[in-house]
């Protein structure tokens, strides 16, 4: 007999199991906003063909979120992957529905690993994986979808995907991987400052369009393949062979034929039209005929095959076969006119040797550096230099600063260049210029000045850079005369100095902090691109270490960290801080140390820090560039702002993180702490523009 204590409490079972059953008994196909999925848990497409959930790659104990097939087997086969680069380190990770409506992947400390990103995404939506193994996020009230996992493909390729030609130009000051952003024939790489490469037996289609940065031309191929020259027939060529590459999200629009990976290359070489394969263990053989687009390096993704002629093999093997028919006396000849050749070949620009051959004898706070290489730098003569600058003519001066002046100049084949030339009375002038030929010479970034080459002769030190059109960022931020920088501009250079920055402090082959961050040392191109400029202060960091100290502070007031204003030690949580001033600078369009407010005199950090306190951040913001569509961005950029700014470095974000804030892979910020503020009594900072378009300096010492 059933009491009723006992009925009730079989009641409340039966209510456990089926408030749980929705994620145990039975197969869910979609995620809503009161279901998160944990991980080892799992959804399941309707037919049952695919699932969705976490998984570790095979002797990997790392975390992704990804789609596989529905299979009895130990390693399943994944067709799609959300987080690959940013995996779990553990089983915490869960997948969700976000406030924003977006679907997102989360660590066990509630970080965003991955996003939908959809921006303007309803609050209302929900996430289903359909049987074709795509992941759709549909808005519940229209059933409209708004994206899915299709569009975004990570190395296969399922049968009812629908594969766009389009091909989409990079968007200026952005180092990401759009659908054909390289072209026919070009694989991209995000990781690289140069994310465009052709394909090996490949070459640019349009030379200047890839020197500047639009590679949507693509590339062509260097040599015909064997079997074309043989009338097109479809017989194949043992002539033609086969390209690996390793790890490729496979180009679009491959045709589809079951087949083990074994048959693959005989399948594809018996058709003069196949150019290209790969196989999927879910699909079989895929082969590529006419253009490939869209080969993008990817760390999960596919081996991929390209055709080339045998001869672009073959060279080192046809080589040695010349060198050995040629005999001992061909190749004491070759020896002899390689070495002429050398020993009389010259550069167009000039030399490569080191600071010792110059003759130059310098120490510096690091020691004797009399012999710092300058590696593959050109030397440029003095007379080439005089020539370019009309024998270095005031009318041609662009400036004058610790370094000593900068001149524009003019090579005779019409490139124009910024010539630092050293004061010869400047002990400081002499530090700077070992430091920048230490460092940038080493250096290659899109977002940092380049450095052309060096002159050393006649008790003259100098250094060539490229000659940047639009000035420096101070003279548009603070000159009234000057073109007014939008919006859209201004955050596109928030982003390149952010990218520059990253790649000194964490992607370089030396980890460099900069330690004079600030808007005359930013340089704009004649695209409006960003490039940090002036590393006569940078430091290299060895190893392990994370900050460093100096008895001398030299830098700019209003810029420096208050750690190393007060007590010389800085770090990559300094130029941080600089950025933060120059987001805020950027945003407000007012100067760090010339900020008013009725009589009172306040540093720009105190002015913003009050505003945020009072709620009323919109006052800080530049009127001119203030309009309904912009204002939640801006307003993100200073909170941004305010937190690389705060007093002690360990809140400061590193620079990685900014961009992820920037970007809004983090979507949540944290709310900042106390701002460091700049004492009224260091504004005695020279507050007039920079005109010159390579930097100048301004040192104070502490």
């Amino acid at each position: 007999m059933i009491t009723g204590k006992s009925l009730n409490s079989l009641v409340l079972c039966i209510l456990v199991v089926l408030y749980r059953c929705p994620l145990f008994c039975t197969s869910r196909d979609n995620i809503t906003a009161n279901l998160v999925i944990k991980d080892p848990q799992t959804v399941v497409s309707k037919g049952k063909h695919f699932k969705l959930g976490f998984f570790s790659p095979f002797n990997n104990s790392r975390r992704y979120l990804g789609i596989w097939y529905n299979q009895n087997v130990s390693e399943p086969t994944v067709v799609w992957v959300a987080n690959r680069d940013k995996a779990l380190n553990d089983s915490s990770g869960t997948v969700k529905i976000y406030k924003d409506g977006n679907i997102v992947v989360m660590s066990g400390d509630k970080e965003i690993l991955w996003s939908s990103n959809i921006k303007n995404a309803t609050m209302n939506t929900t996430a289903q994986l359909l049987d074709s193994g795509n992941l759709v996020l549909i808005e519940s009230s229209s059933g409209r979808k708004i994206w899915e996992s299709f569009k975004q493909p990570s190395g296969s390729f399922l049968a009812a995907m629908e594969i766009s030609r389009s091909i989409n130009v990079v968007e200026k000051g952005t180092t990401s991987c759009g659908n054909g952003t390289c072209g026919p024939f070009g694989i991209c790489d995000s990781k690289n400052s140069s994310i465009c490469t052709c394909l090996k037996g490949f070459y640019p289609k349009d030379d200047g369009e890839w020197k500047a940065e639009n590679w949507t031309s693509g590339c062509v191929r260097k040599k015909q393949l064997q079997c074309e020259t043989n009338n097109g027939s479809n017989g194949g060529s043992k002539e033609d062979r086969f390209l690996k590459l390793e790890m490729m999200k496979v180009p679009d629009n491959g045709d589809r034929l079951p087949g083990q990976e074994s048959e693959c290359e005989g399948l594809c070489m018996k058709n003069c039209s196949c150019i290209a394969y790969a196989h999927d263990s879910g699909i079989g053989c895929l082969f590529w005929t006419g253009s490939l687009i869209n080969i993008q390096k990817d760390s999960a993704g596919s081996d991929l095959f390209i055709r080339l002629a045998n001869s672009e093999f073959g060279h080192k093997k046809v080589f040695k076969l010349v060198i050995i028919i040629m005999g001992f006396d061909g190749l004491i000849s070759i020896s002899i006119i390689i070495f002429f050749s050398r020993k009389f070949m010259a550069k167009p620009r000039g030399s490569t040797m080191t600071l010792e051959q110059s003759g130059s004898t310098m120490t510096s706070e690091h020691g004797d550096i009399s012999n710092v290489s300058i590696e593959e730098l050109p030397v440029f003569k003095f007379e080439m230099l005089a020539n370019a600058t009309d024998n270095f003519h005031d009318a041609n001066k662009l400036g004058t600063g610790g370094f000593g002046p900068v001149y524009k100049g003019q090579l005779a084949n019409g490139r124009e260049i910024a010539t630092k030339r050293l004061s010869k009375a400047s002990a400081q002038g002499m530090k700077e210029f070992m430091n920048e030929v230490k460092l940038i010479s080493k250096l290659k970034h899109r977002n940092l000045v380049r450095l052309l080459g060096c002159s050393v002769e006649r008790g003259e030190k100098m250094l060539v850079y490229e000659y940047m059109p639009n000035k420096s960022l101070d003279a548009h931020l603070f000159d009234p005369s000057q073109e007014i920088l939008d919006w859209r501009l201004r955050f596109s250079i928030i982003e390149g100095i952010g990218r520059g920055l990253l790649y000194l402090h964490r992607d370089s082959r030396l980890r460099i902090v900069h330690r004079d961050l600030k808007p005359s040392n930013i340089l704009l191109d004649n695209d409006w691109n960003p490039k940090i400029s002036d590393f006569g202060m940078a430091r290299i960091f060895e190893g392990n270490q994370d900050h460093a100290s100096t008895v001398i502070v030299a830098g700019t007031y209003g810029y420096m960290a208050p750690e190393y204003a007060m007590k010389g030690i800085f770090s990559e949580k300094s130029d941080v801080f600089s950025f933060g001033v120059l987001m805020l600078e950027i945003v407000s369009g007012r100067r760090s140390t010339s900020f008013h407010e009725d009589e009172s005199s306040l540093s720009l950090l105190e002015y913003a820090w009050k505003r945020w306190n009072e709620d009323d951040v919109v006052a800080l913001i530049d009127a001119r560039i203030l309009s309904p569509s912009s204002r939640a961005e801006i307003m993100r950029c200073i909170h941004i702002g305010l937190l690389c700014v705060q007093k002690l470095p360990k809140d400061r974000p590193n620079i990685s993180v900014v961009l992820s804030m920037l970007s809004s892979e983090i979507v949540e910020l944290p709310e900042p702490k106390q701002t460091a503020f700049t004492a009224s009594s260091q504004q005695r900072q020279k507050r007039s523009i920079s005109l010159n378009n390579v930097t100048l300096t301004e040192v104070d010492a502490r």
